[in-house]
């Protein structure tokens, strides 16, 4: 038995990268799938990939009646939410510290980041309670665990995201929702290799990395225990997968 049959979930920001990534392996272990991705030829290239009747809508996290109507039509469709990962995200070049980064950067991050998970959990939740419970993810980073220069902004939003898994977990474990969230460190994405490559403290950071670099798989793969039964009394945890980064 494949360890999600039965379950349906909703991925953001699932056209490439970390999500594509997930999206493909909850399929594979028996998920019915949902895409949520600003970009609609990347969500359906992904749905595609993923198969198993997977479903690309185009969403903009940062908009509830968007994220509203994506959800609506995952219900439609599925008839039901078990799993949602607030995946949708991403640290720009502009990044810097809080004396230069544009302020402009700064509420981008925070209204995609921070705001979009807020906004997948305010209206995935209730569906999930509808369906008899099950687990949201999140993503956070590990700029939320330890000091890295030069990326204020990023760090203040994926900060916040680890601080309301807890308080979220706290909140619905009452009706049986479990919220964790996934704090990666540089994940070799194609974004990210493009900003590593530009940023020396992040190339220094991508070698400090012990058991080598990370891949979306790597993520994915946590993604996909926390979806699971097999973490059925884990909740309000911060898992970093980072390749021993944070403790190096």
């Amino acid at each position: 038995m494949a360890r999600l049959d039965g379950k349906v979930a909703f991925i953001t920001g699932a056209g490439t990268g970390i999500g594509r990534a997930t999206a493909i392996l909850f399929a594979r272990e028996g998920a019915r799938v949902a895409i949520a991705e600003i970009d609609a030829v990347a969500g359906e290239e992904t749905a595609h990939l993923a198969g198993n009747e997977a479903i690309a809508i185009r969403t903009d996290v940062t908009d509830e009646a968007s994220v509203q109507a994506a959800v609506r039509a995952t219900i439609q469709q599925f008839g039901a939410l078990n799993v949602l990962h607030n995946n949708a995200g991403g640290s720009t070049p502009q990044d810097s510290t809080v004396v230069d980064a544009p302020l402009e950067e700064f509420w981008r991050v925070m209204r995609l980041d921070l705001f979009g998970t807020f906004l997948g959990c305010r209206v995935g939740i209730p569906e999930i309670i509808r369906a008899g419970g099950g687990s949201v993810i999140n993503m956070s980073s590990n700029v939320a665990l330890m000091g890295i220069a030069g990326r204020d902004c990023y760090t203040a939003a994926k900060g916040a995201v680890a601080s309301i898994t807890r308080s979220m977990a706290v909140e619905f474990a009452a009706k049986r929702v479990r919220v964790n969230a996934i704090a990666p460190s540089a994940t070799m994405t194609e974004r990210v290799r493009k900003l590593v490559a530009g940023n020396a403290a992040l190339t220094k950071l991508a070698d400090s990395h012990l058991l080598g670099l990370i891949e979306p798989s790597d993520i994915a793969n946590m993604a996909l225990f926390l979806a699971s039964d097999e973490s059925r009394l884990v909740t309000g945890q911060v898992y970093p997968v980072d390749s021993g980064v944070t403790i190096s």
